[in-house]
């Protein structure tokens, strides 16, 4: 089975594949879940960017919010290598904003 999917917002377009419905469910689960985060968590901004940074030999995905600078990072699972946004902290509380995040240079803490 195919399937044609869009976006909400309409920037993105994907053809996913599956052998039946609840393959087809999955694949359409996890593209949303990276790819129709669509506005800022911080202001509501729609001026969103998909950045990857490279540090080390290591890559750091995440969503950037052109107008503030907030940001939503995103990790990799180990096993198939696909993505989710980081919306838990270290110690697995939530994190308001869904996640997104400032950096505050005074107090040298995401915000």
């Amino acid at each position: 089975m195919k399937v044609n999917y869009q976006t909400r917002n309409g920037r993105l377009s994907v053809e996913l594949s599956g052998d039946d419905q609840k393959s087809i469910f999955s694949e359409i689960a996890k593209f949303q879940e990276v790819f129709e985060e669509s506005v800022c968590g911080k202001c509501g901004s729609d001026n969103v960017r998909f950045v990857v940074r490279a540090v080390d030999d290591n890559e750091y995905y995440e969503l950037r919010c052109a107008d503030c600078g907030a940001r939503l990072s995103f990790g990799v699972n180990k096993k198939g290598g696909t993505l989710f946004p980081k919306r838990k902290d270290g110690d697995g509380n939530w994190l308001p904003d869904r996640g997104w995040v400032k950096w505050n240079p005074k107090t040298e803490q995401n915000e």
